[in-house]
């Protein structure tokens, strides 16, 4: 079973609306599948339309807050591609061969 990590790798703010107003944050998703590993980066923006609650100043912001701002949609999606990348390593995809032609041997 795979068990994720979200961390932020780091924040990008304006001071409007409010001073230090985050934009962006940059973020990896890494997958931990006993000894299998595969991780994925990604990013999402905001806007002050899309506030929901209370502005809470920068320097009290926690990584989990951050977090709980990316939608759930691209962390699933994240998951997903981190998912792929380990079951891609436990079992390779097969690829077919460029065999010649037998009757021009």
């Amino acid at each position: 079973m795979t068990t994720f990590v979200t961390t932020i790798t780091a924040m990008y703010t304006l001071q409007q609306p409010d001073p230090d107003y985050v934009v962006n944050a940059l973020w990896e998703v890494t997958g931990v599948d006993g000894t299998y590993t595969a991780s994925i980066e990604g990013n999402t923006q905001f806007n002050s339309a899309d506030q929901v609650g209370a502005f809470i100043p920068y320097a009290d912001l926690t990584e989990a807050t951050v977090i709980g701002w990316i939608p759930e949609n691209q962390m699933t999606s994240a998951q997903a591609n981190v998912q792929g990348q380990i079951d891609s390593i436990i079992t390779p995809p097969v690829s077919p061969a460029n065999t010649p032609l037998p009757w021009s041997a």
